[in-house]
């Protein structure tokens, strides 16, 4: 069956120069489903069994592909994302990059992250990507409490994740980030101080926190819908944010985004071009991309991603072209989540004056000529973007 749209209705790509151009790259493989995820992601049963070679073999023809649609393929970051990357093993994400640099050009000082799984991971593994070319690795930690991995379905232990960023600060990597969620339900406040307590302890230069979303089609949905938990309390989110921003921040980490906090220097520069409005193709089963004003997202199933490409097409099943309406709303709601802020000149006159009643709410302040959220605007950063754009 036919997935994707007709070769003769892609999408024309007008690319532009001026801001950062990156690689994603999804991997849709994971040993287990955990219970909160949403992700487009498959187990071994899901898909009759991996087929690493054939991704791989799919993401060079669309590696091929993008390259020979775009007039400047010169790259400044690519990021491994998924999924389980660190399932391909170090020989497969090597594979991968010799893929990115057979087409593109990396920049000198490019950032290459992959995303990894502490139980999936090892010494050699680490030192193999470093001599690879990878930069930065991203390791999901979630918690160090064991009753709230068990409720999240993580299958490692709790001291796997420091244990997995020692090990890649001991290979050679300056950039390591680990990934927290709080807010699960049975999740205590000390709880969270200890977890906060073992990033800090593990020495990485970078923190990505998230409250915990319970998504519709999600095993961790269907738990709280047939009332084996309870849903997630949005005043101790709140509460457990406030905790977790003072206790980095006392340690030393800042926060640039909204849900990223690092040591200065460790930011995460590809995810800074998402917010900064980059341009960017991702490649590999759902990934979106976005270049010029046009956005679009692949087939989702690998067989079908795969299927596409063996017939020379781009796996792409729908974009759209964003107007001048579209892309001024994705500038507010993005860079207001920045701590750098918004440019007042990025604000019509209407939503400048709108802004200044929620200044006057204590969300936003006024720092030289940008909007920068307060403390208390972070808690309700969607809440300020709606005040903002009505």
């Amino acid at each position: 069956m036919t997935v994707g749209i007709a070769a003769q209705d892609e999408p024309a790509l007008a690319m532009t120069r001026g801001g950062t151009f990156g690689l994603y790259i999804h991997v849709p493989f994971c040993a287990t489903r955990c219970g909160y995820c949403d992700f487009n992601t498959y187990t071994p049963g899901e898909l009759g069994g991996a087929n690493p070679e054939g991704w791989l073999a799919a993401v060079r023809q669309e590696l091929a592909l993008a390259a020979a649609r775009l007039p400047d393929p010169r790259v400044d970051t690519v990021f491994v994302g998924g999924g389980t990357p660190s399932l391909l093993g170090a020989s497969g994400l090597a594979a991968v990059l010799d893929a990115v640099r057979t087409e593109f050009e990396l920049a000198p000082d490019a950032e290459v992250t992959t995303e990894s799984n502490p139980e999936s991971t090892s010494p050699e593994f680490f030192a193999a990507i470093r001599a690879a070319g990878y930069t930065r690795v991203s390791l999901g930690m979630q918690s160090a409490a064991a009753h709230v991995l068990r409720l999240l379905d993580r299958t490692h232990s709790p001291g796997r994740a420091v244990a997995a960023a020692g090990e890649a600060q001991a290979a050679g990597f300056e950039h390591v980030n680990l990934d927290l969620i709080y807010g699960t339900p049975g999740e205590s406040d000390d709880d969270l101080r200890r977890s906060v307590d073992a990033v800090l302890d593990a020495g990485v230069d970078h923190l990505s926190a998230y409250a915990l979303v319970v998504e519709d089609g999600t095993a961790l949905a269907r738990r709280v819908r047939r009332g084996e938990m309870p849903a997630v309390d949005d005043d101790v989110v709140a509460s457990r944010y406030e905790l977790l921003d003072g206790l980095v921040r006392d340690a030393g980490f800042e926060w640039y985004e909204v849900s990223n906090w690092s040591r200065p220097g460790g930011e995460c520069r590809h995810n800074l071009g998402y917010w900064g409005g980059g341009q960017w193709w991702g490649a590999g089963p759902g990934a979106h991309g976005y270049v010029g004003a046009t956005r679009w997202w692949n087939v989702k199933h690998p067989n079908a991603y795969a299927e596409q490409l063996a017939q020379g097409r781009l796996p792409i099943t729908g974009f759209e072209t964003l107007d001048t309406g579209d892309r001024h709303v994705e500038t507010v709601l993005l860079g207001i989540r920045l701590r750098v802020g918004l440019p007042v000149d990025e604000l019509t006159p209407d939503e400048q004056a709108r802004a200044e009643g929620v200044i006057a709410e204590g969300l936003l302040v006024r720092v030289g000529e940008r909007l920068v959220l307060t403390d208390r605007g972070r808690l309700l950063a969607d809440g300020v973007v709606r005040s903002l754009l009505e």
